[in-house]
């Protein structure tokens, strides 16, 4: 339980930081605490996608992945955010990544952040 929390705690992390520098992923409320909230239940939602859509884009994409050595990962990091903003939609929830270039962008620094949350925050289970 403890390791979930930290994985949501730092993809939480991880959107706030691409929220914060790319101005065509947005995130809006009335609070901040209501911003705080969305951006877990976003989190949440992320890595919902990523566990249950991603290994399976990624098995469907294999030729891809290893014909590029591994760069249509970031192809693949940008169709999970743009689904991840589709959802949110849907659910009404006030997250948006406007743009395919955006969600590339997006997705690279959600991955370096993420990476760098995870070594710092603890891995207890």
């Amino acid at each position: 339980m403890m390791n979930f929390l930290v994985k949501t705690i730092a993809n939480a992390g991880a959107l706030a930081v691409a929220v914060w520098l790319l101005d065509k992923i947005t995130l809006t409320g009335d609070s901040t605490g209501k911003k705080i909230g969305t951006l877990i239940v976003v989190a949440l939602l992320f890595g919902l996608v990523n566990f249950l859509v991603k290994p399976v884009v990624k098995l469907l994409s294999l030729p891809l992945l290893i014909l590029t050595l591994g760069l249509f990962t970031l192809v693949v990091n940008a169709l999970m955010l743009l689904l991840t903003s589709w959802l949110a939609d849907l659910l009404d929830l006030s997250f948006h990544v406007e743009g395919f270039w955006t969600a590339v962008l997006g997705g690279l620094i959600i991955s370096v952040v993420s990476w760098a949350l995870n070594v710092v925050l603890p891995d207890k289970d």
